[in-house]
């Protein structure tokens, strides 16, 4: 072919490097990469109809990777190779991929045609100039005259792609039989990642049995850097994660949020030691809440494992501190999809959602949950965050010896000598936070170099409209406990080695209720709730003091004397009415009159009749009758039995 223009199936069947071998692929790369639509310096299209029998598209060679319009030039000649284009924006195009070498020596060319022009405007004969201009640069005469035929009739400023050097250099190719290429290729590309030379050895073994022609390994490793794609090479032996990373970056501007906004909450594991209140020897997980416009930490929370209630005691802080945000970016871990947390999102897939769930903290608070992609420091900045953490704070001194490394192969020399108690790695780790988010000169487009992240944030915050969290909304957001029996006899509730008292519990005495409280904080009391949810009141926390602690004591026999004295004030007042005062106003009841007797007996004469004196035989026959009955129940009551 003398043009330059090739259809999708030419293209495919010249299996060219860095595209695509079959005709639907070279399709689908012209659309994707908007071949139709480019055009060249000109205005004119890279793309036309194909004329003929079958249509189609045809596309310049122009548009066509670098490596695989150099290898035009090695298989169609230089004629049909682009590497002397006619239009004068593909000449451009053309020397812009040209090494600097060479762009060089059509400097150099241009040079000296111009000092050839400076003599003539002098004066100097044309012939003599160029005599001068070929002597001083050590050129010959003839070759600075075909300088200037190669610029004849051109615009001074499109010199350079016309003096640059055309000459192909070496295009012959060591000899490769395809079948050795194919083995290469498939003993190198492997996640093992083995190395060339060996597969190299394998190759020469494998040439010598079949008869294979192949190159010297170092011509060889060449043509695979020359002809795969760097990245195909990394996605066949690093993984796909790694070649994802070969694609640039976005770039989010997060200046369209205000301060607290948009949040992002991640858990990362702390490389440090440290001896938990229950003896466990273990490294600390860390949920931590991210203001995404200013990057403050807002807030977190330590726990020996990641767990939904350590999110949401994370988020519980953040809403009795600042506010309610709009937004919430979270990565797909269990402790942030459980349905404490985001239970009834419509984009929660964790875990199964089911019809009437109930909903989560950040849902019933209206936070719109979006999930991002683990370990992703472009989707949660937070993840930055954490690289600073590991950088100071699991390397500060006070947790020598404590520090395990980021990973097996950074362990310290001291590894293992001692484990960090678990108040000093709170204090030390709460400090060393609070450095994070006060240094200043952050180098971001919200600090602008300046300001800290807390600058940052309370700036914002100050000018912006937030969302204040009600009690009842902060209640909501405490961990649920199991339900508690209120004791008699004054009806306080024991939890967690731990008494809570409040007046309102006086009618809850020998009933369940429910109590949420902060576990890290169960000095600050419980709100009491009835089972069926309904809110009873606050019960403030009894501490156990010392046995022999007179000011205690005597402070807390004032506080009974107190309630006891409010108590009968307002027992006055209920009852106002005094017993004296109930007796009087009680009724008094008539005398009942004696009732008439319907039946009357009727006397025999004048006489009444005569009293019978008694039998004294059947008096003593009555006593003793009575006498051995009585015996006789004596002896059933004492087990045994009447004879």
């Amino acid at each position: 072919m003398n043009d330059q223009w090739f259809a999708p199936a030419h293209l495919a069947a010249m299996k060219l490097p860095g595209m695509p071998d079959t005709e639907r692929g070279i399709r689908l790369m012209a659309e994707r990469d908007g071949w139709r639509a480019r055009l060249n310096m000109a205005g004119e299209p890279l793309a036309r109809r194909r004329e003929g029998r079958g249509g189609g598209w045809e596309y310049h060679s122009t548009l066509l990777p670098t490596r695989a319009q150099m290898a035009l030039v090695r298989e169609l000649g230089a004629e049909s190779a682009p590497a002397a284009p006619a239009g004068r924006s593909e000449l451009w195009d053309w020397f812009a991929r040209q090494p600097e070498k060479r762009k060089a020596v059509a400097g150099e060319r241009a040079a000296a045609i111009r000092a050839v022009k400076i003599l003539q405007k002098g004066g100097v004969q044309v012939n003599l100039a160029v005599a001068t201009v070929a002597h001083q640069r050590a050129i010959g005469a003839s070759t600075l005259y075909a300088w200037f035929n190669l610029v004849a009739g051109i615009e001074e400023a499109d010199w350079l792609p016309h003096l640059c050097p055309r000459h192909q250099g070496r295009t012959s190719v060591a000899g490769l039989s395809p079948e050795a290429w194919e083995f290469i290729k498939a003993d190198y590309l492997r996640p093992e990642k083995r190395p060339f030379e060996n597969c190299y050895e394998d190759l020469r073994q494998a040439a010598a049995a079949n008869g294979w022609q192949i190159p010297a390994a170092r011509t060889l490793r060449r043509r695979i850097e020359r002809e795969i794609p760097a990245a195909i090479v990394t996605l066949l032996r690093d993984g796909e994660e790694a070649a994802r990373r070969m694609f640039p970056w976005q770039e989010r501007d997060r200046t369209c949020f205000h301060a607290l906004e948009a949040v992002n909450a991640d858990n990362h594991t702390i490389d440090v030691m440290v001896r938990f209140p229950d003896g466990t020897v273990d490294r600390p997980s860390i949920i931590a809440v991210q203001d995404l416009y200013s990057n403050k930490i807002l807030a977190w929370r330590v726990d020996l494992n990641p767990t939904a209630t350590g999110t949401r005691l994370a988020f519980y802080d953040v809403f009795r501190a600042y506010g309610v945000m709009s937004l919430a970016f979270l990565d797909n871990g269990r402790e942030f999809a459980a349905k404490l947390i985001t239970g009834g999102q419509p984009t929660r897939y964790r875990f199964k959602v089911t019809a009437g769930e109930m909903d989560g903290v950040l849902t019933s608070l209206g936070v719109e949950v979006h999930w991002c992609r683990p370990y992703s420091g472009q989707s949660k900045p937070i993840e930055r965050a954490f690289k600073e953490f590991c950088q100071a704070i699991s390397t500060h001194p006070a947790f020598a010896g404590a520090y395990t490394g980021s990973s097996p192969t950074t362990k310290p020399a001291n590894y293992g000598s001692r484990a960090v108690g678990f108040d000093e790695f709170m204090a030390v780790f709460a400090e060393g936070v609070r450095q994070y988010n006060a240094r200043p000169g952050r180098r971001t487009r919200v600090c602008g170099g300046t300001m800290s992240f807390d600058d940052a944030f309370a700036r914002s915050y100050a000018q912006s409209v937030i969302t204040k969290a009600t009690d009842e909304q902060l209640r909501m957001a405490m961990l649920a406990a199991e339900p508690v029996t209120a004791r008699t006899p004054d009806g306080s509730i024991h939890l967690l080695g731990n008494r809570f008292w409040g007046e309102f519990l006086h009618e809850r005495i020998g009933q369940k209720v429910v109590a949420r409280f902060d576990p890290d904080d169960l000095h600050a009391g419980v709100h009491a709730y009835r089972l069926d949810g309904a809110y009873l009141g606050f019960a403030e926390c009894w501490e156990a003091v010392g046995y022999l602690s007179v000011d205690q004591g005597r402070e807390h026999n004032r506080d009974r004397k107190a309630w006891l004295k409010a108590t009968k004030a307002m027992a006055a007042i209920e009852r106002k009415w005094t017993p004296d005062m109930v007796a009087a106003l009680m009724p008094e009841i008539d005398e009942t009159p004696a009732p008439e007797t319907k039946t009357v007996r009727m006397f025999a004469g004048n006489a009444a009749v005569a009293v019978a004196a008694p039998d004294p035989a059947a008096i003593q026959q009555n006593e003793k009758w009575f006498a051995d009955t009585f015996h006789a129940g004596l002896q059933v009551v004492k087990g045994g039995r009447e004879d």
